[in-house]
């Protein structure tokens, strides 16, 4: 029996299994060595505890607060046994991830009264930003929703070829201009176009670039302000994609992105080919900006919603 209650339907219970795999077995190779020999969680046991949860990518602060909570239930039930480590990790992460994620969503929905509801996605080339759009795109439509692309990414004609390869597959109308055009045009005529044509849900996409900041804010800044001329509370989320696989380095793209622009949601990708799963634990806890949508997988279906109660059980199974 799953020790939370499961909401999810077996066949995406068993996609994330095997998309967590690597990061379960790194973790639990490097726990089993932490309390080899020991029977009582002591303090030994703890500073080992922290040396694998910061290996595991979860991140210093974050480390910090789960042996925080771990240290207060050793000092209040004055024993706990090696055995039961398992379990209370599973219950302290849990208990730290419901403190960023209310509610614990299982399907891929939009608030109702906000039509079209515009999601602009950012982030740096290479995480799967494009893939990520397509896949939403696919997710949306399944359930019933009208979807338009608006391929805002200007800057890379590559970036707008991919997005209109995704447009074809999912089959969902893409707006675009040529390369090098005004990305905030091109968000405009996309919310015009999805107006006129009473779409469900908008997904912009928009470039991703880093090396200057004030750029980057400037640009994200003019994209929101043209978009508000069509619809005044425009975008409605703001999506940063992260590459899970990149660990750290994910984190340091979140504080860049969240400096440059209010991001609302984060969806982290290429979980099922890395050991570093321990860094969605982090950045959901870090950053108090909720991890929406995890990738556990390169098939359409393999974009899940993040539902965190899942995620720590096959983490933790």
């Amino acid at each position: 029996m799953s020790f939370f209650k499961s909401i999810f339907s077996k066949e995406k219970k068993e996609t994330l299994d095997k998309g967590l795999e690597k990061s379960k077995t790194s973790f639990f190779d490097k726990l089993s060595k932490a309390v080899a020999g020991k029977s009582k969680v002591d303090d030994d046991v703890l500073d080992n505890l922290e040396e694998v949860l910061v290996s595991s990518d979860v991140g210093v602060n974050t480390t910090l607060k789960i042996i925080d909570r771990i240290e207060a239930r050793v000092a209040k039930d004055k024993y706990l046994g090696t055995d039961e480590l398992n379990q209370i990790l599973r219950e302290e992460i849990a208990g730290l991830l419901s403190e960023t994620h209310s509610g614990n969503a299982s399907e891929f929905h939009i608030p109702s009264g906000k039509k079209p509801y515009v999601i602009m996605v950012v982030g740096v080339n290479g995480v799967g930003k494009t893939t990520t759009i397509g896949k939403l795109a696919f997710q949306f439509k399944k359930a019933g929703k009208k979807v338009i692309l608006g391929a805002a990414d200007t800057f890379r004609a590559a970036a707008i070829d991919q997005l209109q390869i995704w447009a074809d597959r999912t089959e969902v109308p893409i707006v675009k201009q040529s390369m090098g055009s005004d990305p905030a045009s091109v968000a405009f005529d996309t919310l015009q176009s999805a107006v006129k044509q009473d779409a469900d849900v908008v997904i912009i996409d928009t470039a991703g670039r880093l090396h200057n900041k004030v750029n980057l804010m400037n640009e994200l800044t003019k994209v929101k302000r043209v978009m508000q001329k069509v619809i005044p509370e425009a975008p409605h989320e703001v999506l940063l994609v992260l590459d899970g696989s990149t660990g750290q380095n994910a984190f340091e793209q979140a504080k860049q992105f969240t400096a440059a622009t209010e991001v609302t949601s984060l969806a982290v990708t290429k979980l099922d080919g890395t050991a570093k799963g321990g860094v969605v634990i982090g950045i959901s806890d870090q950053f108090q900006i909720p991890v929406k949508y995890i990738g556990v997988g390169e098939g359409m279906e393999d974009l899940q919603v993040f539902n965190k109660l899942e995620f720590v059980d096959s983490f933790f199974k």
